[in-house]
């Protein structure tokens, strides 16, 4: 990993907020250049009035340090996560996520949709069973506290767990160790255990920490608990027991005589978790014990752990390989460094591979460093478009100037074949009337052989045999016009006239529309199947619109008897184009 020229790292615990600002060396090493530690007293089971005054504690801390925003990384406080340690068996690599996947739905006590969660395989691998760190928390509980993180002006870059910083800030500084390290990290509302060996890691938390004895305290002397946590800092130490001499005031060794009484259920949760790691997950007996957290500052402490467990009992110092700045106050941070492990494990995740890179980065966080990470592509692709453009726009300049040439050129032809348009619309002009001037003429010739081709076209289909035309009279709207005896269309009966048109329409001109033909057809063998030939016949002419599908229309029925030697028959004939009556 690539390292940054500034870290900063937050460690969000249950009652501390502290922050540091690291710079790397060229070696690889870390320098301390500024912290602070705030206090917080929100109730932790009211999120939202927690994560505002981190929010301003945070923002505080910054302007003490001067520092205006960039990258951090955080850690959540252990009881906030969930934390699971699982053996699985040695497997290929592409199987090892499936089956870590299956045990986190399986172990996280949560839908699996709504955690964030994130593992790590621990060791090298070499024995029969994977040691797999599975942590998860709840997604809406992250992103509150994200929210509140980047509100100060930071922006998230790794989301890690407190006990898993707290094994990197170790590994690092304590890498020369062998056997069984326990480190014990006493807070405020639980005290974390974490075995660390070789190739091994298992923590555990103890719902016991320092708010226990100001709980204990408040109820000893039945006063508020702000009031208590004041007597703790105030008088608070372990009492020593045995044959020492009690302080001469007694409150004072009733509040130590509290505090001892906390350790030693402390000292019984310890020793049951020592049982529970050296039968559950094979390993040893602690050789050495080192002690971290905000309680650990109590008078005695260290000498009542190692009266108990008989080992060596140190403070854990996380700047044993840090350099420290000389702008911070060495007796500052003397006092206060066993609060900064978590902060200086934070900061080595930045700095250099870690053994512990566990990441509970929210969906938000994600969503936004997967965007940076793409940034350089969007903007290349933003540069080759604005270049693409400025291409087409030079081409289509080009163009333009092109075209602008060719079309004065054509311009120029255009304006002479506008010239030769106004010519010919004249001209059409002129053949218009013309036209209309002979139209009626035309229509007079087409209309005098007219008639006669109607005449003839009926004589062409008339069958050869057995059928004549005895008389042919002209209709209009399927009304005769003439008497059945006429010998001419002129001796008509009179024309029915239309009804006068209304106003504003076009007067209606009555028309021949249809042609009525009478005739007779011999006694013959097909008797009147020859009239329906002569209709079929009729079918196929030019002149008149028939249905062959519907001869009822035009044929007029006739029944022929054995006494008659013809029988009459009668056709009722649509012109296909009307005729104006002369």
């Amino acid at each position: 990993m690539a390292a940054a020229t500034r870290i900063l790292s937050l460690n969000l615990g249950s009652q501390t907020v502290g922050l540091a600002e690291f710079h790397t060396q060229p070696n690889g090493g870390l320098v301390l250049n500024g912290y602070r530690l705030r206090e917080i007293l929100a109730d932790a089971s009211n999120e939202s009035t927690r994560n505002a005054q981190i929010g301003a504690a945070l923002r505080e801390m910054l302007g003490e340090l001067g520092i205006k925003g960039g990258p951090v990384n955080y850690a959540i406080a252990a009881q906030s996560v969930f934390a699971r340690f699982v053996k699985l068996p040695a497997v290929e690599e592409e199987k090892i996520e499936r089956i870590i996947a299956f045990e986190a739905q399986q172990n996280v006590p949560f839908p699996i949709d709504e955690v964030v969660w994130d593992y790590q395989l621990v060791g090298d691998g070499a024995d029969e069973q994977i040691q797999v760190v599975l942590v998860a928390i709840k997604e809406d509980l992250l992103e509150g506290v994200n929210a509140a993180v980047e509100g100060a002006g930071l922006r998230t870059s790794i989301v890690c767990v407190a006990t898993m910083a707290l094994y990197n800030a170790f590994r690092y500084n304590y890498s020369d160790l062998a056997g069984c390290s326990l480190l014990v990290d006493i807070g405020a509302r639980t005290t974390n255990l974490l075995f660390i060996e070789p190739g091994k890691i298992f923590s555990r938390s103890v719902a016991i920490g320092g708010g226990s004895v100001s709980s204990a305290i408040a109820k000893e002397f039945n006063e508020p608990i702000g009031a208590a946590e004041f007597r703790k800092k105030r008088d608070g130490f372990v009492s020593l027991g045995g044959a020492y001499a009690e302080p001469p005031d007694p409150d004072v060794a009733r509040v130590s005589k509290i505090v001892r009484g906390t350790m030693t259920r402390l000292h019984a949760e310890m020793m049951r978790s020592i049982s529970h790691y050296r039968a559950q997950q094979q390993g040893n007996a602690p050789d050495r014990l080192y002690l971290c957290g905000g309680s650990t500052s109590t008078p005695y402490m260290r000498e009542f752990f190692q009266e108990k467990l008989q080992v060596p009992v140190e403070f854990f110092n996380p700047l044993r390989n840090v350099a420290v700045s000389e702008a911070v106050d060495a007796a500052e941070v003397a006092h206060s460094a066993h609060l900064l492990g978590e902060l200086t494990g934070l900061a080595l995740r930045s700095a250099m591979t870690c053994p512990m890179e566990l990441n509970l980065r929210p969906q938000s966080v994600v969503r936004r460093q997967e965007m940076e990470r793409r940034r350089p592509a969007f903007m290349l692709a933003a540069a080759c478009v604005v270049l693409g453009f400025l291409a087409w726009g030079v081409y289509f300049w080009r163009a333009a100037q092109v075209e602008d040439r060719a079309t004065a050129h054509l311009q120029e032809k255009v304006d002479g074949m506008h010239r030769l348009e106004t010519q010919m619309t004249q001209v059409r002009k002129e053949t218009t009337a013309l036209d209309n001037r002979s139209a009626p003429l035309v229509a007079a010739i087409n209309e005098r052989s007219f008639w006669p081709l109607v005449l003839e076209d009926l004589n062409e289909r008339l069958p050869k045999e057995d059928i004549w035309i005895t008389e042919l009279v002209p209709t209009s709207g399927g009304k005769p016009l003439g008497a059945p005896d006429a010998r001419s269309l002129a001796a008509a009966t009179p024309v029915p006239t239309a009804p006068p048109p209304r106003p504003g329409a076009t007067p209606a001109v009555p028309v021949i529309d249809g042609v009525l033909v009478r005739g007779l057809y011999l006694f013959n063998p097909k008797q009147q199947e020859v009239v329906v030939d002569y209709f079929r016949n009729l079918v196929s002419s030019p002149w008149f619109a028939l249905d062959p599908n519907n001869q009822a229309k035009y044929i007029k029925p006739t029944t022929p008897t054995n006494t008659e030697w013809a029988f009459p028959y009668e056709l009722r004939l649509d012109l296909k184009k009307p005729m104006p009556i002369p």
